[in-house]
């Protein structure tokens, strides 16, 4: 690797105990385990001197020393992965931290060298990152971070929110953030007595505790890179990228003919109300309830699922005519494919509509998943889609909705001649 006056060193965090797919770091792709891919692109990268990878699992350890690779054991205590690279700091000595996460196998050394190469001929830039141009379907999900721009290439915000807006229709682009930052050693040392702001405990994006401090940001931006792992559809995607092969189709709206939803959080606000003689009243939405018989007389069938079970609850379903249906169930997982064998299904005809931690087994096994727009972050980045409705507020209807109109179906929505077809079974 090149030697210069700047010592840079690329450090691949590594935890096996991910929440959506445990164990990433050790997936097999090609016959690698995944840091390894990782890790032997950061070895390409010319302007750099030294690649390590930082884990808090001895598995992880193991893996990276039978390929030959670097390895500094951490503490699994740490909140963000820049904590994590500041332990690192007090075994690894350099002038400039580059953090790759280790779950990019296909990045590009030559993204790296761009921000290794921008610190290094600019000693006025204390952080660095990247970034690249996206569309306005990308940049409507908050699961992709954006970030705007001043000038000078610093960055002035991130966010999970569409920035800029544009208030009057007019056109604008949109840079999505790639996360890979680059630290100057002095940067380390003062990050962990830097507070948390509020706008980073609502977007839960650590870089803005810099700008929040007064850090400036630099962002370069490069071409659009490949997908990371975050799931395991993001795994396969990955692994037949690697291999050269198609990419598994993904399964559209215009295939769904079922669709399952969870209660509370879903159908209802999540409030939930007691009397003396127990659970008795739930707030549901009308035009949930109007959604679900219009997508079953358009021929999708709809199953309730839900991991509480209530007089009420049944009631409702009864009411709108639901056959399809598990109350009281702990493995969605199963609960999932029992009522897809039941309606006659396969996983990619699937679509389920969840809220909480306990619907993504839900999500795992349904070949399109949505969550509310009140759903914690994990469970957005884990579902297919992010809705715009919370949830008791509709969000069953912007599905339905999305659904009829991705099977040229909206004349049951938008005329009195399509209702008119449907209006005879119809109840909310």
């Amino acid at each position: 690797m090149a030697i210069c006056e700047q010592r840079v060193a690329i450090v691949i965090p590594a935890r096996y105990g991910s929440t959506r797919l445990p164990g990433k770091p050790l997936a097999d792709i090609a016959g690698k385990p995944m840091v390894q891919h990782v890790y032997e692109r950061a070895e390409e990268v010319s302007n750099a001197h030294i690649v390590v990878v930082a884990t808090d699992d001895e598995r992880v350890a193991t893996a990276v020393r039978a390929f030959g690779g670097k390895c500094v054991m951490t503490s699994p205590d740490h909140p963000s992965g820049t904590d994590r690279l500041a332990e690192v700091m007090g075994e690894i000595d350099a002038d400039i931290y580059i953090n790759l996460q280790g779950d990019e196998p296909l990045v590009r050394p030559s993204d790296i060298e761009k921000l290794a190469s921008g610190m290094l001929t600019n000693k006025g830039v204390n952080i660095g990152t990247l970034c690249h141009s996206i569309g306005s379907d990308e940049a409507e999900n908050p699961n992709t971070v954006k970030v705007v721009l001043a000038s000078n290439g610093n960055a002035l915000y991130f966010s999970r929110s569409l920035i800029p807006y544009a208030r009057d229709g007019e056109s604008a682009s949109y840079l999505k953030h790639v996360g890979v930052y680059a630290y100057r050693r002095e940067v380390l040392a003062d990050y962990s007595k830097l507070s948390q702001p509020m706008m980073e405990h609502a977007e839960k994006l650590e870089q803005l505790r810099l700008l929040s401090a007064g850090y400036c940001i630099r962002a370069y931006e490069v071409e659009p890179t490949g997908p990371g792992v975050d799931t395991p559809e993001c795994l396969e995607q990955v692994r037949a990228i690697i291999a050269g092969l198609p990419l598994p189709a993904k399964p559209t709206l215009g295939e769904i003919k079922l669709v399952i939803t969870d209660v509370d959080g879903v159908l209802t606000d999540g409030g939930i109300y007691y009397d003396a003689s127990g659970e008795c009243i739930k707030r549901f939405h009308v035009r949930d309830g109007m959604g679900m018989r219009l997508l079953e007389e358009s021929g999708v069938r709809v199953a309730v699922l839900s991991g509480r079970d209530s007089a009420t609850l049944r009631k409702r379903v009864a009411d709108l005519g639901i056959t399809l249906c598990q109350f009281g169930v702990k493995d969605k997982k199963k609960a999932c494919q029992q009522l897809m064998a039941e309606a006659g299904v396969t996983a990619a005809q699937t679509a389920c509509i969840g809220d909480d931690s306990i619907d993504l087994p839900a999500f795992a096994v349904c070949g399109v998943s949505f969550a509310v727009a009140d759903a914690p972050s994990y469970v957005k980045a884990a579902a297919t889609e992010t809705l715009i409705k919370l949830g008791g507020t509709g969000a069953f209807r912007e599905v339905a909705d999305a659904i009829l109109f991705a099977q040229n179906k909206e004349a049951v929505l938008g005329t009195a001649e399509g209702y008119a077809n449907v209006m005879a079974k119809m109840a909310q």
